[in-house]
């Protein structure tokens, strides 16, 4: 297991970021992904650490709070002490019918990192995520509730997710005039299938100094190898099924086009095709970590066996080249202007961590 800094920070985290998703048993959003009780949850924290996984990330909205809770638990009952826990959560989503039981005003958040501490039955987290972009709330509001979580002690570090890159910005250009806790990562969705990141986020990340936690490595299930021309999960009870999802969004062409190209790369290896997908990201110089989700100890096993993969120059090349974004205005325009101007090659951004 290698380990990262995330973003411009001098916290050390796993490559591989344990996903609590999967973790509770309550109806609700994330039903059908969760479905795991306490023992099913212990077994995958303990397979994880194992393995040198320092780093796990779950939400208050996961299972309605139970996915904290268990993730608490599980720590306690694995023996892992706090210490040597990296622990996330995240708020923002809707926790109850009132009209401040959702978005990133300071009361919401305030709420939130006290019922998601009481959960997880932790003094801090050490990293507390806004969870989306909330337009009713101004950013500063935002900022200083977050420095205060902070300064509190009951976090130690702050950051966001399926936030646009604009939005990052604004927020460390008013972190630092006001003197505030700055943003150290952002959680987007980032895979081999769906590489829109790289337009505006990547850019953003080095030159604010922001980590890069992925969610979704997989493309909601369409790249973990259950998948194929003739079966595409499209139809049954799998989670690419349920709509709103990364399935929704991609040029299944080029999906396939993926499997058919990792499928020889995981063979040659004796691995499964998630191992390939996973270590092509784990070797992208941005990504401080990756979030593997799991129900089964074999699933998990799969997405740490990433760990040990080291693609080849050309074997990322294919799989670069086969998933291409697409010249998307203004950054075609960027790249025609540079050309006619000349002089020095444009600086590339040093990898984070």
């Amino acid at each position: 297991m290698r380990f990262n800094h995330l973003g411009n920070t001098g916290l050390i985290v796993s490559e591989l970021c344990l996903g609590a998703m999967t973790f509770g048993t309550v109806e609700g959003r994330f039903s059908h992904i969760a479905g795991l009780e306490q023992e099913a949850a212990n077994a995958l924290v303990r397979q994880a650490f194992d393995a040198g996984v320092n780093f796990i990330d779950t939400a208050n909205v996961y299972s309605d709070g139970m996915s904290e809770t268990i993730t608490g638990l599980a720590l306690r009952e694995v023996g892992i002490a706090r210490g040597d826990a990296i622990v996330a959560t995240k708020g923002y989503a809707r926790m109850g019918p009132g009209a401040n039981s959702a978005g990133s005003s300071r009361k919401h958040l305030m709420d939130e990192i006290d019922a998601s501490l009481k959960r997880l039955n932790m003094d801090y987290v050490d990293l507390y995520q806004v969870h989306g972009w909330d337009p009713e709330t101004p950013v500063e509001e935002t900022m200083r509730a977050l420095d205060d979580i902070v300064r509190s002690g009951r976090a130690r570090y702050i950051g966001v997710s399926n936030w646009a890159a604009w939005q990052v910005a604004k927020a460390q250009g008013i972190a630092a005039a006001k003197g505030l806790e700055r943003i150290a990562s952002i959680q987007s969705y980032y895979t081999l299938a769906g590489r829109d990141l790289e337009r505006e986020i990547v850019p953003m990340m080095a030159s604010e100094g922001v980590g890069l936690m992925v969610w979704s490595p997989l493309a909601g299930g369409l790249l973990s190898g259950k998948y194929s021309r003739t079966d595409s999960g499209l139809a049954g009870d799998g989670r690419v099924t349920k709509g709103g999802g990364p399935a929704d969004y991609l040029d299944m062409d080029m999906v396939y086009r993926l499997i058919d190209i990792m499928g020889p790369m995981a063979e040659s290896r004796g691995i499964g095709l998630a191992s390939i997908a996973l270590a092509w990201l784990l070797q992208r110089p941005f990504v401080s970590a990756v979030i593997m989700g799991a129900k089964r100890p074999e699933q998990l096993a799969q997405n740490l066996a990433a760990s040990d993969v080291e693609l080849t120059s050309e074997e990322i090349a294919a799989l670069d080249e086969a998933s291409a974004l697409k010249a998307e205005y203004p950054g075609w325009m960027f790249a025609n202007q540079h050309s006619r101007r000349g002089g020095a090659s444009p600086r590339r951004p040093a990898p984070l961590g």
